[in-house]
């Protein structure tokens, strides 16, 4: 699985291949699932003749066909494209771009998938062979990448009061950002309660989730996390929360903002705390994607994601596809963290903290009050010449 939100090279990450249907992109010997974030739709110039045209558009129509994860609405989705291509529905579009986006337009009206989605490349994709596995040179610069990043640990804060602050805007990779979780947990260890900021959290690996849900749970109790059904082989694959992990457990309150841009892995990990009643969710509600998939090649230029599994949460036999996750405190995005962090405040207040820190809380208390009246306070209209 590649991180979110998903940028140009790590969509093309997990490309499938080309072919006349969809297949699971296969990733040193296992099958990645990728819970991600939709690229932007601004698309670099490719121009496209008509022949080109036909074909992308058989091309979506097959790996819909192929490789979605519901068979009966994918065969849908393939019929309507062809039936749209024969009306000359698509004859005006002469880019690439265009195209692409007018197909994810009619995608996403049939079936709610907000996981579909096109990426196009000025250059000539890379052609991926299921059976080899990426070069040194490649798996190297993908990691670079994600460690340039921090791997999505973008802040990590002790805020006044003893509360722990923690913005993660990405879920990627485990086998490479387990180091930096592991620093992460350490350093907010000895906080009383922790936030967690995914407002601008668009995804990633469901194994980084699995970590991330692990370091919340005492080891003496093994957790049923999360399900993904896979269309391929009509199999299930479960995940539970690890037994070890190399940093400490966190025990303390946590709360987990949220805004319409947390998508894909992001809600899941929301989705898990709320059910296992091991987080409060403060925020909006979230995107609404639940289907991991992976990448298919269409052509030289194109590229498409096509969902192929879908999330099973144990508990609630569902998921948050097409109704985000809703949060236990609903509040603008902006306002989620002060609103979460007066909760996180107050609950510590008269548990037996020494006297700094009962000033350092009742102070916050105060700050975190007054930014929130300000904020609801109506702004002043202002009188131009």
């Amino acid at each position: 699985m590649r991180a979110a939100p998903i940028t140009f090279a790590l969509f093309l990450g997990s490309l499938a291949g080309c072919g006349a249907a969809a297949r699971r992109p296969a990733a040193r010997g296992a099958t990645p699932i990728v819970e991600g974030k939709p690229p932007a739709t601004a698309h670099p110039k490719v121009p496209i003749d008509a022949a080109t045209r036909t074909r992308l558009v058989e091309a979506a129509a097959a790996a819909m066909e192929g490789g979605y994860v519901f068979p009966e609405l994918g065969n849908q989705a393939a019929a309507h494209l062809r039936d749209q291509a024969a009306k000359g529905a698509y004859d005006a579009l002469v880019t690439a771009g265009a195209l692409t986006d007018r197909l994810t337009a009619d995608l996403r009206e049939l079936t709610h998938d907000k996981h579909i989605a096109f990426i196009v490349s000025a250059q000539p994709l890379p052609l991926v062979d299921d059976d080899v596995a990426p070069s040194p040179e490649d798996l190297a610069a993908e990691a670079r990448a994600e460690a340039v990043a921090n791997f999505g640990f973008t802040r990590i804060e002790r805020l006044a009061g003893n509360i722990g602050y923690l913005r993660l805007d990405a879920f990627m990779q485990a086998a490479l950002a387990g180091d930096t979780a592991e620093a992460a947990m350490r350093l907010l260890a000895h906080t009383d309660a922790l936030i967690i900021d995914l407002r601008g959290n668009g995804g990633g690996d469901p194994q980084m989730v699995q970590l991330m849900v692990s370091y919340l749970h005492p080891a003496t109790t093994q957790i049923h996390i999360n399900d993904f059904y896979l269309r391929d082989g009509d199999a299930t694959v479960q995940f539970w929360t690890l037994p070890a992990l190399p940093g400490p457990r966190y025990a303390g309150d946590v709360y987990v903002l949220t805004s319409g841009n947390t998508f894909s892995a992001a809600e899941e990990y929301a989705y898990d705390l709320q059910v296992e009643h091991r987080g409060h969710v403060v925020g909006e509600v979230t995107g609404g994607g639940a289907n991991p998939g992976g990448t298919v090649r269409l052509d030289d230029h194109v590229a498409m994601f096509v969902p192929f599994g879908r999330a099973i949460n144990p508990e609630t036999k569902t998921n948050w596809e097409g109704v985000g996750v809703q949060p236990d405190v609903a509040v603008a995005a902006p306002l989620a963290l002060d609103t979460a962090y007066l909760a996180a405040l107050r609950s510590r207040v008269g548990k037996g903290a020494d006297a700094n820190l009962e000033g350092e809380i009742a102070t916050a208390i105060a700050d975190a009050e007054r930014r929130l009246a300000d904020a609801a306070r109506p702004a002043r209209p202002r009188h131009g010449r």
